[in-house]
């Protein structure tokens, strides 16, 4: 699993000559939630903003609904980034503020890991930010703004409608140095995954649960392009890969020289759905990160991994329920804590 492979559609052609590619290939061999569960913080309530800002939701709705449509990649680009701030200093929308200019400590959204967030992420919370601050000034926190947006882009894409527990105050720290260390890469193994979700307070349930994020989404070739051609160093292709799709992603990731801008969907059946087929994808040897592929073949994951791909609804609700869990990581707490920025690229 990795959250750092969302890019931009700089190669919407090449990728569409990819998927009708892979789609022959496959024809030719004839092959509103509730959400209860999981250690909310007291501070954090749907209704936190009843008095102060009541229509929060609606505002960012207006917002995220616009986004989508100017711009598609902005739902799997917003749900990345969400992920991404809370597995690192908590989700405080650590994650959107710039370096400071003539400072040689890189915010968190200058580290390498995070090089490819789509600038469309954060253009969606900014065009957010900057009208809710216009209907409500200083009173909602780009942290809650990041977590309502994210949910937006779900649903959006077709995905389960949940209601965001909200209150969350914005993180005064920023480290690029924080990064590497605090989220999942696209060759980390089940146990690594399994540490690191640990660590935030996640189960294995919720390691298999959010990696149905790759619904939706693209990866560079550069994250998995190993599995092509030296898995492992053993200079031959991953071996729990379906060879069909092998064979559509060397037609478009070479092993030297290639076009660093393409890219390949993580579900090759329903790219743009939010729905269960990724977990399908998997037990078919259709994942196309290692980290993904790994979930299937796990002993330890295999049996939720294949509960999920019969069945969407159990899905929806165990996404909508881990989305709000993960929400809770590392809220920040008051202003000794945080700070409510009005700008979300800069401190106060």
């Amino acid at each position: 699993m990795s959250f750092s492979c969302y890019p931009l559609f700089s190669a919407a052609l090449f990728f569409e000559f990819f998927l009708l590619s892979f789609l022959a290939l496959l024809r030719s061999s004839d092959c509103l939630v509730n959400v209860t569960r999981g250690r909310i913080p007291r501070q954090l309530s749907v209704n936190f903003y009843a008095k102060s800002c009541p229509q929060v939701d609606q505002i960012v709705a207006s917002v995220t609904s616009e986004q989508f449509r100017e711009a598609p990649v902005s739902a799997p680009a917003t749900i990345r980034l969400f992920f991404h701030d809370c597995f690192v200093e908590g989700c405080d929308a650590s994650i959107l503020t710039s370096t400071r200019p003539g400072s040689k400590d890189l915010a968190e959204r200058d580290a390498l890991d995070n090089k490819e967030l789509a600038v469309e992420a954060f253009e969606s919370i900014n065009k957010a930010k900057a009208l809710v601050e216009s209907k409500c000034p200083g009173v909602v926190s780009c942290a809650d703004i990041l977590a309502i947006a994210a949910r937006d882009f779900v649903h959006l894409t077709g995905g389960p409608y949940y209601q965001v527990k909200k209150g969350r105050w914005d993180g005064k720290i920023s480290m690029a140095s924080r990064v590497p260390s605090n989220i999942p890469h696209s060759n980390s193994t089940v146990n690594e995954l399994l540490r690191l979700f640990s660590s935030k307070g996640l189960t294995l349930e919720d390691l298999v649960v959010l990696s149905g994020a790759h619904t939706i989404g693209f990866s560079h070739c550069k994250h998995f392009v190993d599995r092509l051609y030296n898995y492992k160093g053993t200079k031959q292709p991953d071996p729990a890969i379906d060879p069909r799709l092998l064979k559509a992603l060397k037609m478009s990731c070479p092993q030297f020289g290639g076009n660093t801008d393409i890219v390949a969907p993580f579900d090759v059946t329903t790219p743009f759905s939010f729905d269960n087929a990724y977990y399908g994808n998997i037990e078919a040897k259709l994942g196309l990160l290692a980290s993904d592929q790994a979930l299937a073949l796990d002993p330890r994951t295999k049996p939720l991994v294949q509960a999920l791909a019969k069945d969407k609804q159990k899905f929806f609700l165990a996404f909508a329920a881990a989305m709000d869990k993960m929400g809770s990581i590392g809220v920040k707490k008051g202003p000794r804590q945080g700070e409510k920025r009005r700008d979300c690229s800069m401190h106060m």
